[in-house]
């Protein structure tokens, strides 16, 4: 049977301390082969937390799966914001664009609810409310409306 590691790393910058060291030493792989392909995988990540699994087999070979950071992480990132607001309601930290807002659903494609790419876009604009984010220099709530608004009766 394999053990599996799962672990909150920043994009690229993986080291054989504590998480991954800890965790993988006692399975008797080579942290610093796991760490060099966590790094490798996670380059494009740079700056955000990403998860990986890494699965160890009987025969001490190892597997990295690299899953995509939060909505959350990715949004930040396009609005260049360490966090979001502490009063998402009545304070607003940044702003992203509407093609950001695309870009960050595109990424999570897979790991969003929605089945259009509209459903998507909106779910992430959601997430802008909650991080105090505006989009487009508008309140992500009315622009939600505005959407909602501009479907056919049928498609609400």
């Amino acid at each position: 049977m394999a053990d599996q590691v799962s672990v909150l790393v920043e994009g690229g910058k993986a080291t054989p301390g504590a998480p991954l060291g800890p965790a993988l030493g006692p399975l008797g792989v080579n942290v610093v082969q796991v760490v060099q392909q966590i790094n490798e995988k996670t380059q494009a990540f740079a700056g955000m937390k990403v998860p990986v699994v890494i699965k160890v087999g009987a025969n001490k070979s190892f597997t990295v799966e690299v899953g995509r950071p939060p909505t959350t992480a990715l949004l930040l990132a396009e609005a260049k914001k360490e966090k979001g607001s502490g009063k998402a309601k009545t304070e607003t930290v940044g702003n992203v664009t509407l093609a950001q807002v695309s870009k960050v659903a595109q990424m999570k494609e897979a790991d969003l609810f929605g089945s259009t790419d509209r459903e998507r876009e909106n779910q992430v604009i959601g997430t802008c409310v909650s991080l105090g984010l505006t989009v487009d220099g508008q309140d992500p709530r009315e622009l939600l409306k505005a959407r909602r608004a501009a479907l056919p009766a049928g498609a609400r």
